[in-house]
């Protein structure tokens, strides 16, 4: 049983780093391709905008 399971072991660790940089490619790609820019570039600025145009809309009138 200890035999198969260091088989495994040695079989899925080097799949498992091929996995992760696929992985970290695919999210890279996502990330920098042209098209997202104008949506990233909008979320970004989020933090930035005014609280109280948010806090207005939201909160009922007294």
């Amino acid at each position: 049983m200890e035999l198969e399971l260091e088989a495994l072991r040695a079989i899925l660790k080097p799949a498992w780093t091929v996995w992760m940089m696929l992985l970290f490619a695919g999210i890279a790609i996502y990330a920098f391709w042209p098209g997202n820019r104008r949506r990233f570039d909008a979320l970004g600025r989020i933090p930035l905008e005014d609280d109280n145009r948010t806090a207005r809309a939201t909160r009922p009138e007294e």
